[in-house]
């Protein structure tokens, strides 16, 4: 779909919505964007301004003024920023920005952003790509498309926005101890094109360059490997608890039973130690980036 902007003077696309479709499974999320939904149509009402009129002030059309109204889509920030501004809100309707920040990304994704931003250290391992907390959103993009069935664009630009968002993990203070091991292969891949894959393997010098980040690499060469059961993940708490995951113990689910636990610790300590060192790593990634 296709509409004139009036404000910016440029066409917009699909993935210019001024929000994303709500995740029918996601309770809670559903209950806060149909409370944001009916007050912007309270507000409007009040004001005796009708969806085609308010539409037009805020740069969109008639229909989709009504699937916010009626809580199907999210509004995006500026939407909630230009709704407070043409209705006179006084700043009421942009404060309901925050709430609708916290549902805009998949539960999946929302649940497990949550538990990062707890943990103060995270053993990490994919061995199928570039850990999501490492991938730029162009590299992001590039494999998110690769999805068979495919995502709808507003799939796309949800896990996207996801998956920058998740990247606040690096910016906490205290910082958490991070370690990843990422294997050859998925450095090589050139998802979303070579340009792409530069780009991504700089930004991994770049993060592996800081203090509280640990980065190797898993050769291609290597005749023993410890991770062929599949990824790993490990978040250890401040009060002494932790959580892991991994394909190969509980089928997948979240465990915190320390015997489940130190299985998976002793997998990813192994797989450390067959791994290039984080030195050798950067070495190696920077010998990738002059071939790509």
């Amino acid at each position: 779909m296709q509409q004139v902007d009036g404000h910016a003077g440029r066409l917009k696309t699909e993935a210019d919505e001024p929000g994303w479709e709500v995740d029918p499974d996601d309770d809670w999320g559903v209950a806060v964007v149909a409370t944001v939904g009916r007050q912007l149509r309270l507000r409007r009402e009040a004001v005796e301004m009708r969806a085609a009129d308010f539409g037009e002030a805020v740069g969109y059309g008639e229909d989709m003024v009504y699937k916010i109204e009626a809580g199907k889509r999210i509004p995006r920030p500026e939407y909630l920023d230009r709704a407070d501004e043409v209705l006179a809100a006084g700043g009421l309707l942009a404060a309901m920005k925050e709430d609708v920040r916290k549902v805009r990304y998949p539960k999946k994704v929302r649940d497990l952003a949550q538990m990062e931003a707890k943990a103060v250290e995270l053993q990490l391992y994919d061995p199928l790509n570039v850990h999501g907390l490492l991938q730029t959103p162009e590299y992001a993009r590039g494999l998110l498309l690769m999805r068979r069935p495919a995502y709808t664009e507003d799939e796309v630009e949800r896990f996207i926005a996801a998956r920058v968002a998740r990247k606040a993990v690096f910016e906490r203070d205290p910082v958490p101890e991070l370690s990843f091991v990422l294997e050859e292969w998925t450095l090589r891949r050139p998802l979303g094109g070579r340009a792409v894959l530069r780009r991504q393997l700089e930004h991994l010098l770049v993060t592996g360059r800081l203090r509280n980040v640990e980065l190797q690499v898993m050769p291609m060469d290597r005749e023993e490997h410890a991770g062929l059961a599949g990824g790993i993940e490990v978040l250890k708490f401040a009060d002494g608890l932790a959580m892991g995951r991994s394909p190969a113990v509980a089928n997948g689910r979240p465990v915190s039973e320390p015997r489940q636990l130190r299985i998976l610790e002793l997998r990813y300590g192994i797989i450390r130690a067959q791994a290039l060192t984080p030195r050798e790593s950067a070495a190696f990634i920077e010998q990738l980036l002059g071939e790509t």
